[in-house]
């Protein structure tokens, strides 16, 4: 029992200290601007393809975000978040492709990977909410309890830091965005990879209407890029895709 405390004490101060190696976000960053003067909030980048669907045409600052579906689409969030100079993590995801994010443009070094948190990724999420813009957080299925998700939210709304939530339960988020694999475009030349997947996206919002889309992933000018597209027939599931793109 002492030995995993003293291992987990060690592990969060080295994050700590990681942190302090960040560079300052600026104070033009600590707060948002009036309602006033900005209907909306201060957010953080996201591909141009998604901005429509979201009430603040990016994640809010401030803010948790709960993310369900494809995990190319997060691939293009940590790329256009590193890609415009901020700074993200990725916790208790191994799996989640950064080759994907670095063909869409992502800054590896801009980007923190935990990929075994240990017992308590929700305490790893929160000492990286203290330096960085976007911390992406895999529950693992866990269902958090909603005195944990309060104090993670506080956390991050003092911070001016967007936590994004995936593969779990978590309640009192200011944002849903859900995606569907809609279907595959044929093999072609190059990588060896499928050539576009297309997703269903639906947001949902406490103080905003539903909206729905349709996004393509495609090769374009050397790199891949997300882009608006109209829906499509639903195509024949491959089963090589999730290993491609998923």
């Amino acid at each position: 029992m002492g030995s995993a405390a003293e291992a987990k004490r060690a592990q969060l101060a080295e994050l700590r200290r990681k942190m302090a190696a960040v560079p300052a976000r600026g104070s033009e960053a600590s707060a948002p601007p009036p309602a006033a003067e900005q209907p909306r909030r201060d957010a953080l980048p996201v591909p141009a393809a998604l901005e429509n669907l979201l009430p603040d045409g990016g994640l809010a600052k401030g803010s948790v975000v709960v993310y369900n579906g494809a995990g190319s689409l997060l691939a293009g969030l940590l790329a256009a978040v590193t890609s415009a100079g901020g700074h993200a993590a990725v916790v208790g995801m191994p799996r989640l492709g950064l080759l994907a994010a670095v063909e869409m443009g992502a800054r590896l070094d801009r980007l923190a990977v935990v990929s075994e948190p240990g017992p308590d990724p929700l305490e790893v999420a929160s000492v990286l909410l203290d330096g960085l813009d976007l911390v992406v957080l895999g529950l693992d299925g866990l269902a958090v309890p909603m005195s944990r998700t309060r104090i993670l939210a506080a956390r991050a709304r003092s911070k001016n830091s967007t936590l994004l939530v995936t593969n779990g339960s978590w309640s009192g988020s200011a944002l849903h965005i859900d995606t569907r694999v809609a279907g595959y475009d044929g093999l072609g030349r190059g990588c060896g990879r499928l050539r576009t997947v297309r997703l269903d996206v639906s947001v949902r919002g406490r103080s905003a209407q539903p909206r729905s889309g349709h996004l393509a992933l495609n090769p374009a000018g050397g790199r891949v890029e997300w882009v608006a597209t109209t829906a499509q027939p639903t195509a024949e599931p491959l089963r090589v895709a999730r290993h491609a793109v998923g």
